[in-house]
């Protein structure tokens, strides 16, 4: 085996021991790390559980058994995330790599953290150790998302999610049975799928980060299919249409054990009480937040910058934008978000609130498909 493609077998290893600190090692990023000895066994693992305890490579170095320890000098370690360098509340990862004496360091990215940076990788190579950066490297800082995002662009990383359905237009209504045009859903058989390179099909819950599959353009044409948001338009009979299945739901309920903070817009919050927790799934509750049309006193923000110049100081890294339309608008015209999941139902309404509007230029990145629910994930 080619010693590029050793590289990339190890790495994902220590993707897949990162995943396991997915809930407790917030705010710290999701660190997996593996020593392989000269002859390529794996002679230590770790990952980094737990805010303020050790980290992935103080985790591995301390599952190595003691008739494996005079391996070490010529073993390499593999870790998903630059080493840090600098005394937080663990003292630095660097320093114990030099200390073990391995022979040759392999890093999937760099810490944006402005206390690492590269200080890392500079001083283990100062110290004599090979390091290698940029293995599975897309996959490394895509696992880490949230973390990258707040550091380097100063914000929570963003995700738009909304429900929606076709709405019955004239050209439809021929090819409809009747009772769309009531508020009561249609069952029609749903219209297939296009295929796009990359497409799944699941049916069991799987990681709802954004993957890269097809960059095909959505068009401006595309973006203007007509659909309706709510069944119902506010008003005295406001009465929202349940969209989401019971596996979507769960879906969702995931999403939101994986972030911060979930914000609704001030009418969402008036007319439907969104409780915004997490019960389909196990994890903790996000940070509930309500956005206001206008400042009404300390506390409240009006405008996408604003609240997420506020989440920013308060260390949320991630929020989740759940509605109403106006307020998914809002980001979207801000140019402040990072993923859209949008949920589209295969039946039809004949009156609805509008869907948001999104850039002609954006590109699907993932689509899924549970049973007759199509989710797709986009990304400018």
């Amino acid at each position: 085996m080619k010693q590029e493609e050793t590289d990339e077998k190890h790495m994902r290893r220590c993707l897949q021991l990162a995943r396991n600190g997915q809930l407790l090692a917030k705010p710290n990023p999701m660190v997996g790390a593996v020593i392989v000895s000269k002859d390529g066994r794996i002679i230590g693992e770790g990952y980094h559980v737990c805010c303020g305890k050790g980290h992935a490579e103080v985790n591995a170095f301390a599952s190595v058994k003691q008739e494996d320890e005079p391996l070490l000098h010529e073993a390499t370690i593999y870790v998903s995330l630059e080493p840090c360098s600098h005394h937080g509340k663990t003292p630095p990862c660097a320093d114990l790599i030099i200390s073990k004496g391995v022979r040759r360091v392999v890093c999937g990215c760099i810490d944006p953290f402005a206390e690492v940076q590269g200080r890392g990788v500079k001083k283990i190579r100062e110290a004599g150790i090979e390091v290698t950066v940029g293995v599975l490297e897309k996959e490394c800082m895509e696992l880490n998302k949230r973390f990258i995002i707040y550091h380097t662009h100063k914000r929570p990383y963003v995700i738009l999610k909304w429900a929606q359905v076709k709405r019955v237009t004239a050209n439809t209504l021929s090819n409809t049975p009747t009772n769309t045009l009531s508020n009561t859903p249609a069952s029609p058989s749903p219209s297939p799928l296009p295929h796009r390179e990359g497409s799944e099909h699941r049916d069991s819950p799987d990681d709802l980060s954004i993957i890269n599959g097809s960059q095909d353009e959505i068009t401006a044409r595309e973006k203007k299919t007509s659909v309706a948001y709510i069944g119902n338009l506010p008003g005295k009979d406001y009465q929202p249409l349940i969209i989401s299945t019971p596996f979507t739901k769960m879906l969702v309920h995931k999403m939101r054990a994986e972030n911060d903070a979930i914000l609704v817009g001030k009418t969402t919050e008036e007319l439907e009480h969104p409780q915004l927790t997490v019960r389909e799934w196990s994890g903790p509750n996000p940070e509930k937040i309500v956005l206001t049309s206008q400042p009404t006193k300390e506390g409240e923000y009006a405008t996408p910058a604003e609240i997420l110049s506020h989440l920013y100081k308060e260390k949320k890294q991630s929020l989740i934008v759940e509605g109403g339309a106006k307020t998914l608008q809002s980001f979207i015209d801000a140019g402040l978000w990072d993923e859209i999941r949008i949920e589209t139902a295969p039946f039809m309404v004949s009156k609805g609130i509008e869907a948001p509007q999104l850039p002609a230029n954006l590109r699907i990145t993932r689509t899924e498909q549970y049973v007759n629910t199509i989710v797709t994930h986009e990304r400018e």
